[in-house]
Protein backbone atom coordinates (compact mmCIF):
# COMPACT_ATOMS: atom_id res chain seq x y z
CA UNK A 1 0.00 0.00 0.00
CA UNK A 2 1.57 3.64 -0.80
CA UNK A 3 -1.44 5.89 -0.78
CA UNK A 4 -1.74 8.08 2.32
CA UNK A 5 -4.69 8.40 4.31
CA UNK A 6 -7.16 10.10 6.13
CA UNK A 7 -10.70 9.22 8.35
CA UNK A 8 -13.31 11.24 8.87
CA UNK A 9 -15.17 9.76 11.93
CA UNK A 10 -18.16 11.41 13.76
CA UNK A 11 -19.62 11.87 17.43
CA UNK A 12 -23.09 10.84 16.01
CA UNK A 13 -24.91 9.68 12.62
CA UNK A 14 -25.17 12.34 10.72
CA UNK A 15 -22.44 14.63 12.39
CA UNK A 16 -21.07 15.53 9.13
CA UNK A 17 -18.42 12.72 8.28
CA UNK A 18 -20.20 12.38 4.57
CA UNK A 19 -19.95 15.89 3.74
CA UNK A 20 -16.56 16.50 5.40
CA UNK A 21 -15.41 13.59 3.50
CA UNK A 22 -16.50 15.00 0.59
CA UNK A 23 -15.00 18.49 0.78
CA UNK A 24 -11.67 16.83 1.02
CA UNK A 25 -11.98 14.59 -1.90
CA UNK A 26 -12.17 18.15 -3.24
CA UNK A 27 -9.65 19.72 -1.85
CA UNK A 28 -7.10 16.36 -2.40
CA UNK A 29 -7.92 16.49 -5.75
CA UNK A 30 -7.66 20.31 -6.89
CA UNK A 31 -4.34 19.66 -5.39
CA UNK A 32 -3.21 17.10 -8.06
CA UNK A 33 -3.65 13.93 -6.14
CA UNK A 34 -5.41 10.91 -7.67
CA UNK A 35 -7.72 10.66 -4.93
CA UNK A 36 -10.62 8.23 -3.60
CA UNK A 37 -13.24 8.05 -1.06
CA UNK A 38 -13.30 4.66 0.76
CA UNK A 39 -16.24 3.40 3.36
CA UNK A 40 -16.29 -0.05 4.60
CA UNK A 41 -19.65 -0.08 5.70
CA UNK A 42 -22.57 1.59 4.59
CA UNK A 43 -26.00 1.37 5.74
CA UNK A 44 -28.07 3.24 3.25
CA UNK A 45 -31.54 2.34 0.80
CA UNK A 46 -29.78 5.64 -1.75
CA UNK A 47 -27.40 3.83 -3.79
CA UNK A 48 -26.12 3.89 -7.32
CA UNK A 49 -24.59 2.03 -9.79
CA UNK A 50 -20.47 1.68 -10.90
CA UNK A 51 -19.72 1.68 -14.90
CA UNK A 52 -19.76 -2.52 -14.05
CA UNK A 53 -23.39 -2.56 -12.48
CA UNK A 54 -21.86 -2.93 -8.96
CA UNK A 55 -24.29 -1.81 -6.16
CA UNK A 56 -22.68 0.93 -3.65
CA UNK A 57 -23.68 3.72 -1.54
CA UNK A 58 -24.83 6.96 -3.59
CA UNK A 59 -22.75 8.84 -0.30
CA UNK A 60 -19.56 7.32 -2.27
CA UNK A 61 -20.83 8.06 -5.52
CA UNK A 62 -21.11 11.81 -4.63
CA UNK A 63 -17.52 11.55 -3.06
CA UNK A 64 -15.95 9.80 -6.30
CA UNK A 65 -17.36 12.34 -8.41
CA UNK A 66 -16.25 15.21 -6.13
CA UNK A 67 -12.64 14.03 -6.12
CA UNK A 68 -12.91 13.71 -10.40
CA UNK A 69 -12.54 9.66 -10.26
CA UNK A 70 -14.60 6.71 -11.87
CA UNK A 71 -16.72 5.09 -9.07
CA UNK A 72 -15.72 1.77 -8.27
CA UNK A 73 -16.76 -1.11 -6.31
CA UNK A 74 -13.95 -1.24 -3.79
CA UNK A 75 -14.75 2.45 -2.76
CA UNK A 76 -17.76 1.09 -0.70
CA UNK A 77 -17.09 -2.91 -0.62
CA UNK A 78 -20.28 -3.79 2.02
CA UNK A 79 -23.88 -1.98 1.75
CA UNK A 80 -26.53 -2.78 4.54
CA UNK A 81 -29.83 -1.97 2.47
CA UNK A 82 -32.48 -2.41 5.52
CA UNK A 83 -35.77 -3.88 4.32
CA UNK A 84 -38.00 -4.66 7.34
CA UNK A 85 -38.31 -6.86 10.91
CA UNK A 86 -34.63 -5.58 11.55
CA UNK A 87 -33.04 -7.40 8.67
CA UNK A 88 -31.41 -6.02 5.68
CA UNK A 89 -30.11 -6.79 2.29
CA UNK A 90 -26.33 -7.51 2.41
CA UNK A 91 -24.76 -6.32 -0.84
CA UNK A 92 -20.82 -7.73 -0.94
CA UNK A 93 -18.62 -6.04 -3.87
CA UNK A 94 -21.48 -4.68 -5.46
CA UNK A 95 -23.80 -7.89 -5.34
CA UNK A 96 -26.84 -8.62 -3.18
CA UNK A 97 -24.98 -11.95 -0.63
CA UNK A 98 -28.56 -12.62 1.61
CA UNK A 99 -30.82 -10.84 3.82
CA UNK A 100 -29.46 -10.93 7.51
CA UNK A 101 -30.43 -10.06 10.45
CA UNK A 102 -28.30 -8.51 13.10
CA UNK A 103 -27.02 -11.78 14.76
CA UNK A 104 -26.54 -13.41 11.32
CA UNK A 105 -24.01 -10.28 10.01
CA UNK A 106 -22.15 -10.55 13.06
CA UNK A 107 -21.37 -14.31 11.70
CA UNK A 108 -20.74 -12.77 8.57
CA UNK A 109 -18.70 -10.09 9.51
CA UNK A 110 -14.87 -12.23 9.69
CA UNK A 111 -15.82 -12.85 5.83
CA UNK A 112 -16.40 -9.45 5.37
CA UNK A 113 -13.38 -7.76 6.85
CA UNK A 114 -11.21 -9.56 4.56
CA UNK A 115 -13.18 -7.92 1.55
CA UNK A 116 -12.71 -4.53 3.05
CA UNK A 117 -9.26 -5.00 3.66
CA UNK A 118 -8.76 -6.06 0.12
CA UNK A 119 -10.75 -3.89 -1.22
CA UNK A 120 -8.92 -1.27 0.53
CA UNK A 121 -5.59 -2.17 -0.49
CA UNK A 122 -6.26 -2.13 -4.10
CA UNK A 123 -7.33 1.72 -4.17
CA UNK A 124 -3.88 2.53 -2.18
CA UNK A 125 -2.16 0.84 -4.53
CA UNK A 126 -3.45 2.54 -7.15
CA UNK A 127 -4.64 6.28 -5.54
CA UNK A 128 -1.99 9.19 -3.57
CA UNK A 129 -4.51 9.70 -1.26
CA UNK A 130 -7.83 7.83 0.19
CA UNK A 131 -10.01 9.78 2.00
CA UNK A 132 -11.87 7.28 4.52
CA UNK A 133 -14.97 7.52 6.24
CA UNK A 134 -16.43 6.03 9.33
CA UNK A 135 -20.19 5.22 10.10
CA UNK A 136 -22.34 5.99 13.43
CA UNK A 137 -19.70 6.70 16.47
CA UNK A 138 -16.46 4.64 17.31
CA UNK A 139 -17.65 4.32 20.78
CA UNK A 140 -21.53 2.47 20.66
CA UNK A 141 -19.74 0.43 23.05
CA UNK A 142 -22.24 -2.51 22.47
CA UNK A 143 -20.95 -2.63 18.92
CA UNK A 144 -17.55 -1.64 19.38
CA UNK A 145 -15.96 -4.92 19.55
CA UNK A 146 -16.98 -6.46 16.36
CA UNK A 147 -17.00 -2.74 14.65
CA UNK A 148 -15.45 -2.94 11.33
CA UNK A 149 -16.23 0.81 10.25
CA UNK A 150 -14.00 2.52 12.05
CA UNK A 151 -10.86 2.55 14.58
CA UNK A 152 -10.63 -0.83 12.80
CA UNK A 153 -10.41 0.95 9.41
CA UNK A 154 -8.15 3.67 10.98
CA UNK A 155 -5.71 1.04 12.18
CA UNK A 156 -5.74 -1.15 8.90
CA UNK A 157 -4.86 1.97 7.02
CA UNK A 158 -2.65 3.67 9.64
CA UNK A 159 -4.87 6.26 9.30
CA UNK A 160 -5.03 9.62 11.25
CA UNK A 161 -8.13 10.47 12.46
CA UNK A 162 -10.15 13.88 12.28
CA UNK A 163 -13.45 13.75 15.03
CA UNK A 164 -16.78 15.76 13.37
CA UNK A 165 -19.39 17.04 15.82
CA UNK A 166 -22.73 18.82 14.72
CA UNK A 167 -22.84 21.59 16.92
CA UNK A 168 -26.12 22.56 15.11
CA UNK A 169 -28.01 19.54 17.25
CA UNK A 170 -26.26 20.57 19.96
CA UNK A 171 -23.61 19.10 23.44
CA UNK A 172 -20.85 19.36 21.33
CA UNK A 173 -18.41 19.11 24.69
CA UNK A 174 -19.70 15.99 26.33
CA UNK A 175 -19.61 14.61 22.61
CA UNK A 176 -16.25 15.34 22.04
CA UNK A 177 -14.99 14.40 25.45
CA UNK A 178 -16.82 11.73 26.04
CA UNK A 179 -16.04 9.75 22.88
CA UNK A 180 -12.65 10.36 23.64
CA UNK A 181 -12.92 9.13 27.23
CA UNK A 182 -14.53 5.88 25.60
CA UNK A 183 -11.91 5.15 23.41
CA UNK A 184 -8.63 2.83 24.12
CA UNK A 185 -5.61 4.97 24.39
CA UNK A 186 -4.00 3.66 21.17
CA UNK A 187 -7.29 4.59 19.61
CA UNK A 188 -6.99 8.13 21.11
CA UNK A 189 -3.56 8.75 19.94
CA UNK A 190 -4.64 8.74 15.99
CA UNK A 191 -7.28 10.98 16.52
CA UNK A 192 -5.24 14.35 15.28
CA UNK A 193 -7.74 16.87 16.54
CA UNK A 194 -11.82 17.98 16.23
CA UNK A 195 -14.13 19.79 13.27
CA UNK A 196 -16.97 21.68 14.52
CA UNK A 197 -19.44 21.49 11.92
CA UNK A 198 -22.83 23.43 11.59
CA UNK A 199 -21.88 26.41 12.73
CA UNK A 200 -24.36 29.81 13.36
CA UNK A 201 -23.26 33.14 14.03
CA UNK A 202 -19.89 35.00 15.59
CA UNK A 203 -17.06 32.45 15.49
CA UNK A 204 -15.22 34.03 18.49
CA UNK A 205 -18.48 33.24 20.53
CA UNK A 206 -16.94 29.53 20.60
CA UNK A 207 -13.73 30.37 21.78
CA UNK A 208 -14.09 29.68 25.49
CA UNK A 209 -15.96 26.59 24.18
CA UNK A 210 -12.90 25.52 22.33
CA UNK A 211 -10.31 26.13 24.55
CA UNK A 212 -12.17 23.96 27.26
CA UNK A 213 -12.48 21.31 24.45
CA UNK A 214 -8.34 21.41 23.86
CA UNK A 215 -7.17 21.35 27.69
CA UNK A 216 -9.79 18.52 29.02
CA UNK A 217 -8.52 16.58 25.57
CA UNK A 218 -4.98 17.42 24.62
CA UNK A 219 -6.27 17.29 21.30
CA UNK A 220 -6.69 20.46 18.90
CA UNK A 221 -10.06 21.99 17.63
CA UNK A 222 -8.90 22.39 13.74
CA UNK A 223 -11.69 24.59 12.46
CA UNK A 224 -14.94 25.36 12.89
CA UNK A 225 -17.21 25.09 9.50
CA UNK A 226 -19.90 27.34 9.06
CA UNK A 227 -23.58 26.14 8.46
CA UNK A 228 -24.02 26.18 4.57
CA UNK A 229 -27.55 27.30 3.64
CA UNK A 230 -28.24 25.21 0.70
CA UNK A 231 -25.76 23.49 0.10
CA UNK A 232 -26.38 21.42 -2.98
CA UNK A 233 -24.36 17.86 -2.32
CA UNK A 234 -26.21 14.86 -1.03
CA UNK A 235 -24.90 13.78 2.55
CA UNK A 236 -24.64 10.69 4.21
CA UNK A 237 -28.21 9.11 4.83
CA UNK A 238 -29.91 5.91 6.28
CA UNK A 239 -33.52 4.68 6.21
CA UNK A 240 -34.76 7.94 8.10
CA UNK A 241 -35.59 10.53 5.14
CA UNK A 242 -36.30 13.40 7.71
CA UNK A 243 -32.64 13.18 8.29
CA UNK A 244 -31.34 13.22 4.99
CA UNK A 245 -33.75 15.97 2.94
CA UNK A 246 -31.15 17.01 0.04
CA UNK A 247 -30.83 20.38 1.25
CA UNK A 248 -29.33 22.20 -2.16
CA UNK A 249 -30.70 25.04 -4.27
CA UNK A 250 -34.36 24.56 -3.50
CA UNK A 251 -36.36 26.36 -5.05
CA UNK A 252 -38.97 28.41 -3.42
CA UNK A 253 -41.78 26.06 -3.10
CA UNK A 254 -44.12 28.46 -4.52
CA UNK A 255 -43.73 27.35 -8.22
CA UNK A 256 -46.07 26.94 -11.28
CA UNK A 257 -45.66 23.49 -11.40
CA UNK A 258 -46.61 21.45 -8.65
CA UNK A 259 -45.18 17.85 -7.98
CA UNK A 260 -45.29 15.43 -5.10
CA UNK A 261 -43.74 12.29 -4.24
CA UNK A 262 -45.41 9.64 -1.85
CA UNK A 263 -43.71 9.03 1.25
CA UNK A 264 -43.29 5.44 0.80
CA UNK A 265 -42.26 3.78 4.72
CA UNK A 266 -39.66 1.62 2.72
CA UNK A 267 -38.66 4.39 0.79
CA UNK A 268 -35.59 3.93 -1.74
CA UNK A 269 -33.06 6.22 -3.74
CA UNK A 270 -35.17 9.63 -2.86
CA UNK A 271 -32.26 11.64 -3.85
CA UNK A 272 -33.95 10.69 -7.53
CA UNK A 273 -36.19 14.05 -6.51
CA UNK A 274 -33.35 16.11 -5.37
CA UNK A 275 -32.84 17.83 -9.23
CA UNK A 276 -36.97 19.02 -8.63
CA UNK A 277 -36.63 20.34 -5.24
CA UNK A 278 -33.83 22.60 -6.90
CA UNK A 279 -35.80 24.05 -9.70
CA UNK A 280 -37.45 27.38 -8.97
CA UNK A 281 -40.76 26.28 -11.73
CA UNK A 282 -41.73 23.40 -9.40
CA UNK A 283 -43.19 22.94 -5.74
CA UNK A 284 -42.01 19.83 -4.70
CA UNK A 285 -43.20 18.04 -2.09
CA UNK A 286 -42.65 14.23 -0.23
CA UNK A 287 -46.12 13.97 1.01
CA UNK A 288 -47.41 11.15 4.21
CA UNK A 289 -51.45 11.39 3.61
CA UNK A 290 -53.78 11.32 0.70
CA UNK A 291 -55.33 14.58 0.82
CA UNK A 292 -52.07 15.97 0.76
CA UNK A 293 -51.90 15.13 -3.06
CA UNK A 294 -54.93 17.77 -3.97
CA UNK A 295 -53.96 20.22 -6.37
CA UNK A 296 -51.01 18.29 -7.66
CA UNK A 297 -50.09 18.23 -11.27
CA UNK A 298 -47.87 14.96 -10.92
CA UNK A 299 -47.71 12.45 -8.19
CA UNK A 300 -44.68 10.23 -8.49
CA UNK A 301 -44.89 6.56 -6.25
CA UNK A 302 -41.16 6.56 -5.74
CA UNK A 303 -38.65 3.03 -5.22
CA UNK A 304 -39.40 0.72 -2.63
CA UNK A 305 -36.80 -1.69 -0.99
CA UNK A 306 -40.32 -3.76 -0.18
CA UNK A 307 -42.95 -3.38 -3.02
CA UNK A 308 -45.35 -5.09 -1.83
CA UNK A 309 -45.36 -3.92 2.19
CA UNK A 310 -45.31 -0.41 0.71
CA UNK A 311 -48.12 -1.43 -1.63
CA UNK A 312 -50.19 -2.73 1.39
CA UNK A 313 -49.41 0.94 3.22
CA UNK A 314 -50.66 2.61 -0.06
CA UNK A 315 -54.22 0.56 0.32
CA UNK A 316 -54.50 0.75 3.60
CA UNK A 317 -53.83 4.63 4.09
CA UNK A 318 -55.79 5.50 1.49
CA UNK A 319 -53.81 6.44 -1.45
CA UNK A 320 -55.39 4.11 -3.53
CA UNK A 321 -58.47 5.59 -3.77
CA UNK A 322 -56.93 8.89 -4.03
CA UNK A 323 -55.00 8.09 -6.71
CA UNK A 324 -57.15 6.67 -8.79
CA UNK A 325 -59.48 9.34 -8.22
CA UNK A 326 -56.94 11.97 -9.08
CA UNK A 327 -55.74 10.51 -12.13
CA UNK A 328 -59.63 10.00 -13.08
CA UNK A 329 -59.78 13.53 -12.94
CA UNK A 330 -56.50 14.01 -15.23
CA UNK A 331 -53.67 13.84 -13.07
CA UNK A 332 -50.67 12.23 -14.46
CA UNK A 333 -48.96 9.71 -12.57
CA UNK A 334 -45.47 8.22 -12.52
CA UNK A 335 -43.89 5.39 -10.67
CA UNK A 336 -40.40 4.55 -10.65
CA UNK A 337 -39.11 1.11 -10.14
CA UNK A 338 -41.14 -0.17 -6.84
CA UNK A 339 -43.38 2.75 -8.11
CA UNK A 340 -43.33 1.73 -11.21
CA UNK A 341 -44.48 -2.02 -9.76
CA UNK A 342 -46.79 -0.96 -7.91
CA UNK A 343 -48.52 0.88 -10.83
CA UNK A 344 -49.33 -2.72 -12.21
CA UNK A 345 -52.32 -5.33 -11.98
CA UNK A 346 -50.40 -7.77 -9.59
CA UNK A 347 -46.70 -8.07 -7.73
CA UNK A 348 -45.73 -11.83 -7.28
CA UNK A 349 -42.87 -13.24 -5.11
CA UNK A 350 -43.77 -16.82 -5.26
CA UNK A 351 -39.62 -17.14 -3.83
CA UNK A 352 -40.66 -14.47 -0.66
CA UNK A 353 -37.37 -12.50 -1.92
CA UNK A 354 -39.25 -9.13 -0.58
CA UNK A 355 -42.12 -10.67 1.63
CA UNK A 356 -43.87 -13.47 3.25
CA UNK A 357 -47.17 -12.65 0.75
CA UNK A 358 -46.85 -14.63 -2.58
CA UNK A 359 -48.89 -11.84 -4.42
CA UNK A 360 -50.77 -8.62 -4.31
CA UNK A 361 -52.71 -6.93 -6.06
CA UNK A 362 -51.42 -3.24 -7.47
CA UNK A 363 -53.09 -0.26 -8.56
CA UNK A 364 -54.36 -1.60 -11.90
CA UNK A 365 -53.48 1.80 -14.03
CA UNK A 366 -50.60 -0.13 -16.15
CA UNK A 367 -51.32 -3.32 -17.19
CA UNK A 368 -48.53 -5.16 -15.95
CA UNK A 369 -47.41 -8.06 -13.95
CA UNK A 370 -44.05 -7.97 -12.06
CA UNK A 371 -42.37 -11.10 -10.61
CA UNK A 372 -39.99 -10.87 -8.02
CA UNK A 373 -36.71 -12.68 -8.33
CA UNK A 374 -33.68 -13.29 -6.46
CA UNK A 375 -31.57 -12.04 -9.14
CA UNK A 376 -30.97 -8.03 -8.66
CA UNK A 377 -30.06 -6.14 -12.14
CA UNK A 378 -27.73 -3.43 -11.13
CA UNK A 379 -26.74 -1.31 -14.89
CA UNK A 380 -26.26 2.26 -16.10
CA UNK A 381 -28.35 2.84 -18.86
CA UNK A 382 -28.70 5.33 -21.87
CA UNK A 383 -32.44 5.52 -22.75
CA UNK A 384 -34.28 6.89 -25.87
CA UNK A 385 -38.08 7.46 -26.27
CA UNK A 386 -39.95 5.50 -28.29
CA UNK A 387 -42.45 7.94 -29.27
CA UNK A 388 -43.14 11.68 -27.96
CA UNK A 389 -44.94 11.64 -24.34
CA UNK A 390 -46.18 14.30 -22.16
CA UNK A 391 -42.28 14.11 -20.73
CA UNK A 392 -40.07 12.25 -23.09
CA UNK A 393 -39.12 13.50 -26.68
CA UNK A 394 -38.21 10.42 -29.25
CA UNK A 395 -34.89 12.63 -30.26
CA UNK A 396 -33.13 12.43 -26.46
CA UNK A 397 -31.57 10.44 -24.86
CA UNK A 398 -31.19 10.00 -21.17
CA UNK A 399 -28.92 8.33 -18.55
CA UNK A 400 -30.05 6.66 -15.78
CA UNK A 401 -29.09 3.45 -13.93
CA UNK A 402 -31.57 0.05 -12.81
CA UNK A 403 -31.48 -1.25 -9.45
CA UNK A 404 -34.07 -4.00 -9.00
CA UNK A 405 -35.22 -7.41 -8.31
CA UNK A 406 -38.63 -7.84 -9.89
CA UNK A 407 -39.07 -8.14 -14.27
CA UNK A 408 -42.15 -6.87 -15.36
CA UNK A 409 -44.37 -7.66 -18.04
CA UNK A 410 -46.68 -4.98 -19.55
CA UNK A 411 -49.65 -5.48 -22.13
CA UNK A 412 -48.95 -1.19 -22.48
CA UNK A 413 -46.96 0.90 -25.04
CA UNK A 414 -43.32 0.73 -23.50
CA UNK A 415 -41.36 4.04 -22.68
CA UNK A 416 -38.08 3.62 -23.64
CA UNK A 417 -35.39 1.64 -25.35
CA UNK A 418 -32.08 0.57 -23.91
CA UNK A 419 -29.58 1.91 -26.24
CA UNK A 420 -26.53 -0.78 -25.33
CA UNK A 421 -28.93 -3.68 -24.98
CA UNK A 422 -31.67 -3.20 -27.25
CA UNK A 423 -34.09 -3.95 -24.33
CA UNK A 424 -37.44 -2.34 -23.52
CA UNK A 425 -38.16 -0.36 -20.43
CA UNK A 426 -41.52 1.05 -18.68
CA UNK A 427 -44.81 1.53 -19.87
CA UNK A 428 -47.15 4.51 -20.61
CA UNK A 429 -51.17 3.59 -20.58
CA UNK A 430 -53.01 4.03 -23.61
CA UNK A 431 -54.16 7.84 -22.89
CA UNK A 432 -50.64 8.86 -21.95
CA UNK A 433 -51.98 9.62 -18.10
CA UNK A 434 -49.81 6.55 -16.40
CA UNK A 435 -46.26 6.00 -16.77
CA UNK A 436 -43.29 3.64 -15.09
CA UNK A 437 -40.00 3.25 -15.67
CA UNK A 438 -37.64 1.23 -14.14
CA UNK A 439 -34.83 3.66 -14.55
CA UNK A 440 -33.42 5.78 -11.43
CA UNK A 441 -31.72 8.99 -11.89
CA UNK A 442 -34.29 10.58 -14.62
CA UNK A 443 -34.26 13.69 -13.19
CA UNK A 444 -30.87 14.48 -13.04
CA UNK A 445 -31.04 14.83 -17.15
CA UNK A 446 -31.77 18.87 -17.84
CA UNK A 447 -34.22 17.62 -20.63
CA UNK A 448 -36.43 15.83 -18.46
CA UNK A 449 -36.87 18.26 -16.09
CA UNK A 450 -37.51 21.01 -18.77
CA UNK A 451 -40.34 19.24 -20.98
CA UNK A 452 -41.81 18.85 -17.62
CA UNK A 453 -41.80 22.31 -16.36
CA UNK A 454 -42.55 23.21 -20.13
CA UNK A 455 -45.28 20.37 -20.30
CA UNK A 456 -47.01 21.86 -17.24
CA UNK A 457 -46.36 25.58 -17.48
CA UNK A 458 -48.42 25.33 -21.35
CA UNK A 459 -45.34 26.83 -22.57
CA UNK A 460 -44.62 27.52 -26.18
CA UNK A 461 -41.65 28.25 -26.12
CA UNK A 462 -39.01 25.73 -27.97
CA UNK A 463 -36.15 27.43 -25.34
CA UNK A 464 -35.30 25.29 -22.19
CA UNK A 465 -37.09 26.09 -19.12
CA UNK A 466 -35.16 24.36 -16.55
CA UNK A 467 -33.44 27.13 -14.52
CA UNK A 468 -30.07 25.49 -14.48
CA UNK A 469 -27.52 22.44 -15.57
CA UNK A 470 -27.82 19.96 -12.58
CA UNK A 471 -24.18 18.75 -13.23
CA UNK A 472 -22.71 22.25 -13.59
CA UNK A 473 -24.32 22.87 -10.05
CA UNK A 474 -23.09 19.83 -8.64
CA UNK A 475 -19.28 21.07 -9.38
CA UNK A 476 -20.04 24.72 -8.43
CA UNK A 477 -21.13 23.42 -4.80
CA UNK A 478 -18.05 20.88 -4.78
CA UNK A 479 -16.10 24.04 -5.31
CA UNK A 480 -17.72 25.85 -2.39
CA UNK A 481 -17.93 23.22 -0.04
CA UNK A 482 -14.18 22.84 -0.78
CA UNK A 483 -13.52 26.59 -0.15
CA UNK A 484 -15.52 26.80 2.85
CA UNK A 485 -13.65 23.83 4.45
CA UNK A 486 -10.39 24.80 3.31
CA UNK A 487 -11.07 28.59 4.80
CA UNK A 488 -12.18 27.33 8.23
CA UNK A 489 -9.99 24.56 8.75
CA UNK A 490 -6.14 23.96 9.22
CA UNK A 491 -5.26 22.12 6.01
CA UNK A 492 -1.14 22.54 6.35
CA UNK A 493 -1.73 20.61 9.68
CA UNK A 494 -3.70 18.33 8.06
CA UNK A 495 -0.74 17.81 5.37
CA UNK A 496 1.80 17.02 7.37
CA UNK A 497 -0.07 15.02 9.51
CA UNK A 498 -1.03 13.04 6.78
CA UNK A 499 3.28 13.10 5.80
CA UNK A 500 2.18 15.16 1.84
Amino acid sequence: MSAKSLMIQGTSSHAGKSILTTAFCRIFASRGYRTAPFKSQNMSLNSFVTALGEEVAVAQAVQAEAAGTALEVEMNPILLKPIEHRKSQVVLMGRPVETMDVYGYDSYKSLAWDTVRKAYESLAGRFDVIVIEGAGSPVEMNLKARDIANMKVAEMADAPVILVTDIDRGGIMASLVGTMELLEPEERKRVMGFVINKFRGERRLLDSAVDFIEHRTGKPVLGVIPYLEELGILSEDSVSLEDVRPQGQKGEGKGKVRIAAIRLPHISNFTDFAPLEMEKEVSFEFVRRPDELNGRELIIIPGSKNTISDMNFLRKSGFVEKIIEMKSSGTRILGICGGYQMLGREVRDPDHVESEEESIQGLGLLDAVTVMEKEKRTIRVKARPLADTAFFKKEEVYTGFEIHMGQTTSKNSPLFRLEESNQLDGSVSEEGLVMGTYLHGLFDNDAVRSRIIQFFSQSTTTSTPSAFSFQEIKAQQYDRLARAVSQNLDIPAILNKMGL
